[in-house]
């Protein structure tokens, strides 16, 4: 049964049985609770954490909120601004539908969406409807509890980490009141102002405070540009104008393996040092990002979808093992990778073809230790019950997942039928002679 979203691809579907909040239920969209977070692990160290904004990792406010994941306090919406679009709609049937005759009575929940407040060891509770006047204020709420939090972490004499997910910029795009028209460009431009102006004022608590040399600030975006293309109906428009963005040079938007997709902003402010305190998936850059050396240390990148090796990129190289050009398009499988130069093709255009098939050993090299990885420490499934039980021995199956072309991926299942557990699959076989 195909599960991905119908849609805007923050859409999650309402579960049809049970609590109503669960609406990540069997979606891919949660985060799993033995997971051990940043805010996990600095809160175990001693800091104040707190989240403020957009948590799109799970629906169940008693179950999977910020706190339940390492955050003393937050106040956050539990999937996406999208659902903003849902209060706006006069025939939007809020409250619980039925879908006869094959659902026969079940009462499917069609509620609008929440804003939740919790703090560690109470309850959460509903403090608002992400409503279109709610949209326009959350940000300006998020900065000011947040410059509220560092005041009284400063207080207390502890270090502390925020979590700050801003809602803009994001579908429906509606401005502060205060950077309404402010630019004369429209509400994306309107905006742009208002994000800079809100991590202008962190950034002045941050020296009020004392704290600028002790704090590091991490700038980044989850996403690229939107792709979904909306004609304004009207200046000024209730749904906030022209949707679609531009990613420059580069080709394609969110949801698709396209240079376009995966370059997003990020900006790192880091005036001291601090020792590592728990080893992670990653590399440590520090170094590179302290100036001490010229390269990152990181010549591969893996692009999936989902569970989907899409693309891989090695150096300046670049080879799609699908063609999807965008969020709403299908996907198909090459017969044989197709490679690019990205300082030549930044939009990737133009396959180079055979002579620079060379590429492919370095990139089929680091993608086969990364898939062995994941035979030996496989991706949890989504519905797993918690607590999640690691597999016995035996209870691992290495599969043919999908062919690609000369290369074949493969997928680990759980099983319940095998004395011994097979030896772990690179990754990579050959399918030509």
């Amino acid at each position: 049964m195909h599960t991905e979203p119908l849609g805007h691809p923050d859409w999650a579907p309402p579960d049809p049985v049970g609590n109503p909040h669960r609406r990540d239920h069997g979606w891919a969209g949660r985060i799993d609770r033995w997971e051990v977070t940043i805010a996990q692990a600095l809160a175990d160290s001693g800091y104040a954490t707190g989240m403020w904004g957009k948590w799109h990792l799970g629906s169940e406010p008693e179950e999977r909120s910020p706190v339940d994941f390492g955050f003393d306090e937050a106040v956050w919406c539990p999937r996406s601004a999208d659902e903003v679009l849902w209060s706006m709609q006069s025939y939007f049937p809020e409250g619980t539908v039925t879908s006869a005759p094959y659902a026969g009575e079940m009462q499917i929940p069609m509620e609008l969406e929440p804003i939740y407040s919790r703090k560690k060891g109470a309850k959460s509770e509903v403090i608002a409807t992400y409503g279109a006047k709610f949209r326009a204020d959350f940000d300006r709420k998020i900065t000011e509890w947040a410059m509220d939090f560092m005041g009284r972490a400063k207080a207390a004499g502890k270090p502390f980490y925020m979590f700050l997910p801003y809602t803009q910029v994001h579908i429906p795009p509606i401005p502060d009141p205060e950077f309404a028209g402010k630019t004369k460009r429209g509400n994306w431009a309107d905006l742009l102002t208002q994000m800079d102006a809100f991590t202008g004022m962190l950034m002045d608590k941050l020296d009020e405070l004392g704290l600028a040399n002790d704090t590091i600030v991490v700038w980044t975006a989850d996403n690229s540009s939107e792709v979904t293309y909306r004609a304004p109906a009207m200046d000024p428009d209730p749904l906030g104008g022209q949707w679609k963005g531009f990613c420059g040079p580069w080709r394609g938007g969110y949801v698709t393996s396209l240079e376009g997709s995966n370059r997003a902003p990020c900006i790192i402010r880091w005036p001291g040092k601090v020792p590592a305190d728990r080893q992670i998936d990653g590399m440590d850059m520090s170094d590179f990002l302290l100036g001490n050396a010229e390269e990152s240390g990181r010549d591969r990148v893996v692009c999936l979808q989902g569970n989907r090796l899409q693309a891989v990129k090695w150096r300046q190289w670049k080879a799609h093992l699908f063609q999807q050009d965008d969020a709403y398009s299908t996907w198909s499988p090459y017969n044989v990778p197709h490679i690019h130069n990205l300082e030549w093709d930044p939009r990737e255009e133009h396959e180079v073809g055979f002579p620079h098939a060379w590429v492919l050993h370095p990139m089929a090299a680091a993608v086969a230790a990364f898939l062995k990885s994941l035979a030996l420490e496989p991706p949890i499934k989504t519905g797993t019950p918690d607590p999640y039980l690691s597999p016995k021995p035996g209870e691992l199956r290495v599969e043919e997942h999908i062919q690609l072309g000369v290369i074949t991926q493969f997928i680990t299942t759980i099983v319940k039928t095998h004395k011994e557990g097979p030896p772990p699959a690179t990754g990579f076989q050959s399918n030509t002679c």
